[in-house]
């Protein structure tokens, strides 16, 4: 075939071509031949000598394509409503294949053609073009044209009995009723009504839209209205909701059976504001009875039904959360006995693990429900009995974790010492006043290093790494320190031995002697304060100066401090019928060994000996006496005329045993190392808040007083949160101390004094 252009007879070359678009449309044979000649037709008359012919070819398929599809619309009408949406179905099957087919064989007029004589985007919304005036109409693709065509000549004139009978068919299939149509028919005539305006570049789901979608909804609205209603007067409230529930899932799946896609939200939007925002007063109601009995199952059908709501979930979670403190507090509330530590950490985490379960077995560990119980536990942990009382959270975890980590009769396995250390972290993040348990746990740890109770160092090592996770470095900085010491002190006594075997020393002492060197700024030792002067027993005087003369003669220009309420040393008793190994303090030890050779003392004489006052003397005496080790010539309180004598009938069935202070003694001590940690934690948030406003103000040069608190409200919030109170004292003494200053024209607005 040739491609030049030439002279045709369009009435002619029509007739023929029409033959084959009739078949076409009607998805009648049409054979490959016939197919490629009437191609050839199409490229003719488009390109037709001296003009083209392409408008006429336009015009009259159009006349034709609306011409067939008024017959089809008799066709369709003729079938009455019953048979209304068959018959429809099967036309538009029909011709929406026939059109798409017809839209290839004219592949050449809405390239070369039609296409380059429509406007861009741009110009249909801005009218830019030259050429647009108020009575154009742009052409259409033919596929386009045809689909057109159907929406104007078959879909106008029907919707409103297409949309009634679909309308009537949806409604069968929710009640479980005869369908007069077919799924696929249902579903072909709804989605027809988005295919034929598939081709616009904007709305295309208008038509759709305004039809069905929109009269679609309000009958459901009415319909689930009447549902909840029927079942709010005949159910109780889990029958209710697994009903709600039911037809929620049922709407979903008919949506996606019929519906475009689009709608699919919609109807779930429609059938929730029907069924659950209708009645979520009484939800809320009901939702609080079942937190307080812990129906897991009511809440779990509750929880998706409120959570699509605006604001829905937010009384249950917040109800939520009050019911876990009170369990909390409830859990906490009574603990007695020696070991309350163990009892308000073990209480506290089951509490805990039971409402993580619970929040992710029921509401599907949702992370606002998450929150919720975080806020619950914060509450608990950080519960004050009393306004003015510190918690006891941080000294209670610190005592727990103690007690892991120290050496005792009934010390757990490694492996469940670690799953406990790791669980114990999770109390610590709901702690406020973690410098309280940095104070109290650096006291115990100190305690354990210096006795040598650790049972593990590969325990105690991990508890401070993950205590460096949760706060960072700067929070277990001194306990690192503190370890550092340690190592670099027994490296240290391995120096001094080496020292006193080369220096011929050995046989002068006379005596095993371990010394621990702890920075003063790392080991928390001023709790409890050193009892005062001290006379060093003879036994010891040599070691200790032995060990002063090697220490100053390695590091010049250090002082050292000798801390001898924290020292303890070995005696064998060689008095007795067996030896026994006795680990003393070192006032218990001195007073021990006035006795060698001696075998009775009066009190007066023992305190002077030892340069002690009579009351340090009774109560290190005390525990000797108790122990049976000592007996005193009198009943009742050591007096100074109080003789203390040897025992000589002395027994033990173990040969070594530790010494240990009378437990009456040992309740006040530690109320007073109690207090005494959070004065020491007072003192310290008084120096950070004095340091953390003097670098604001450094910074900022110039601040309003209610900005200057929120800045430094937000700087210790990992360890603590200052008291407003406590920030106000702290910027009144920098003040006094001419760190800042009030500016002269606003009292509440502070300068910083360079």
């Amino acid at each position: 075939m040739s491609l030049k252009p030439k002279r045709v007879n369009f009435k002619q070359t029509w007739n023929v071509l029409q033959e084959t678009v009739k078949c076409i449309i009607t998805l009648s044979n049409v054979p490959r031949a016939t197919w490629n000649d009437r191609f050839s037709d199409v490229y003719s008359l488009c390109v037709a000598y001296p003009e083209p012919l392409a408008n006429e070819l336009y015009d009259e398929t159009k006349k034709f394509l609306e011409k067939h599809v008024f017959q089809l619309l008799t066709t369709v009408c003729a079938q009455g409503e019953s048979g209304l949406l068959q018959a429809y179905h099967r036309a538009w099957c029909e011709y929406s294949q026939g059109i798409n087919y017809l839209h290839r064989l004219y592949l050449y007029l809405n390239q070369q053609h039609i296409k380059k004589q429509k406007f861009s985007e741009a110009e249909l919304i801005y009218g830019t073009s030259s050429t647009m005036t108020a009575d154009y109409q742009e052409q259409m693709e033919i596929g386009e044209l045809g689909l057109d065509i159907w929406k104007k000549r078959m879909i106008t004139p029907l919707k409103k009995q297409l949309a009634s009978q679909l309308l009537e068919c949806i409604h069968a299939d929710r009640v479980g009723k005869a369908q007069v149509a077919s799924t696929e028919v249902i579903w072909g005539v709804i989605h027809s009504f988005v295919r034929v305006e598939e081709y616009k570049l904007v709305g295309q789901l208008n038509m759709y839209q305004t039809i069905f979608e929109t009269p679609f909804l309000e009958a459901s609205g009415h319909f689930y209205m009447k549902e909840a209603f029927m079942l709010r007067q005949q159910s109780d409230i889990t029958h209710y909701m697994e009903k709600v529930t039911s037809q929620l899932i049922q709407e979903e799946l008919r949506a996606h059976k019929f519906l475009h896609a689009s709608s699919v939200p919609k109807v779930r939007q429609c059938c929730e504001e029907k069924m659950i925002a209708t009645y979520v007063t009484w939800l809320h109601t009901e939702a609080e009875t079942m937190i307080e009995n812990e129906r897991r199952r009511d809440l779990s059908l509750l929880y998706p039904l409120l959570r699509p709501l605006p604001a829905g979930l937010a009384p249950l979670v917040q109800k939520l959360t009050d019911h876990i403190t009170q369990q909390g507090l409830k859990a906490i509330g009574n603990l007695q006995g020696e070991n309350v530590h163990t009892q308000f950490v073990e209480s506290m985490l089951d509490v805990h693990q039971k409402y993580s379960e619970l929040i992710k077995d029921v509401f599907k560990a949702d992370l606002t429900f998450v929150a919720a119980l975080d806020k619950a536990c914060s509450a608990v942990v950080n519960h004050r009995s009393a306004p003015r009382q510190p918690a006891r959270a941080p000294e209670l975890l610190a005592k727990y974790c103690d007690s892991l980590l120290r050496k005792s009769a009934k010390a757990a396995s490694e492996v469940e010492v670690e799953d406990k250390l790791g669980r114990c972290i999770t109390v610590f993040k709901y702690v406020d006043d973690k410098d309280v348990f940095q104070k109290f746990y650096a006291r115990m740890l100190a305690k354990r290093l210096i006795h040598q109770q650790s049972q593990s160092m590969d325990a105690e090592e991990s508890m401070i790494d993950r205590l460096k996770q949760a706060c960072g470095y700067e929070f277990t900085n001194k306990l690192h320190r503190m370890f550092t010491d340690m190592s670099v002190s027994a490296d240290l006594n391995a120096k001094f031995a080496a020292s006193l075997r080369e220096g011929e020393r050995e046989n002068q002492l006379g005596i095993g002697f371990l010394v621990y060197v702890l920075q003063a700024g790392a080991w928390p030792l001023a709790l409890p304060p050193s009892p005062g002067p001290f006379h060093i027993p003879q036994q010891l005087e040599k070691s200790i100066q032995a060990f002063e003369t090697f220490y100053h003669a390695q590091f010049s220009g250090r002082k050292l401090t000798w801390l001898h309420h924290l020292c303890q040393g070995e005696l064998k008793f060689n008095y007795l019928k067996k030896p026994y190994l006795v680990i003393a303090q070192t006032y218990q030890m001195a007073l021990l060994l006035l006795f060698e050779h001696c075998d009775a003392i009066q009190c007066r004489e023992a305190a002077a000996s030892l340069h002690l006052s009579h009351d340090q003397l009774v109560k290190h005496a005390a525990s000797l006496v108790d122990s049976k080790i000592l007996m005193k010539s009198t009943d009742g309180e050591l007096e100074e005329d109080t003789v203390l004598t040897l025992n000589f009938d002395y027994s033990n069935k173990r040969t070594k045993f530790r010494i240990t202070g009378a437990m009456h003694r040992d309740v006040p001590r530690e109320n007073h190392e109690t207090e005494a940690t959070h004065r020491s934690v007072d003192e310290d948030r008084k120096l950070y808040l004095h340091a953390a406003i003097v670098r604001i103000m450094k910074c900022r040069k110039v601040l309003r007083h209610n900005q200057l608190i929120q800045e430094v409200l937000s700087q210790p919030k990992i360890t603590f949160a200052p008291s407003i109170a406590m920030i106000k004292k702290c910027i009144e003494t920098l003040i006094d101390k001419q760190y800042i200053e009030r500016t002269p024209n606003n009292a509440d607005e502070y300068s910083y004094i360079a």
